[in-house]
Formats: C-alpha cells, structure tokens, sequence
C-alpha cells in the first residue's frame, strides 16, 4: 500500500494511528495525530485507518489536552 500524504493509517506493526507525512526509500514516514516524532513503517504493513479508529484516537487526544497532558 502506498497511501497519500495526509491519509490517516495503521502502522500493522506498531498498532499505532498515524498520519501520512511522505516516502522516503521504501518507507511510509508516519507521524502520530496531535503531532509528535515520526516514525517509518513499512508499506505492506500500513492499512486504512477505520472512521471508528479516528474517532478514537481524536479523543483520546482531546481528554489528554484538556487535562494538560499536552500542549
């Protein structure tokens, strides 16, 4: 899979949600919502993150910055 600049992906390794940022080699350069270290991952290992798996990280992250756990 080689998924766009923007797409919000599964990294199948790691399990984490993360944001397409570009390609590099043969590498999908992740970073997480809300901002944060990229990371790679490979593209057979990335899918389509699920409307549900958006939701959920979005509010995960909001909770975290209304309790000042991040910036």
């Amino acid at each position: 899979m080689n998924p766009v600049v923007g797409a919000y992906v599964v990294d199948g390794r790691s399990g984490r949600l993360g944001i397409v940022m570009g390609h590099e080699g043969p590498y999908v350069q992740l970073r997480p919502y809300g901002g944060g270290r990229e990371w790679d991952a490979e593209p057979g290992a990335v899918r389509h993150a699920t409307p549900a798996e958006r939701l959920s990280v979005a509010t995960a992250y909001a909770n975290a910055r209304s309790r000042g756990e991040v910036p």
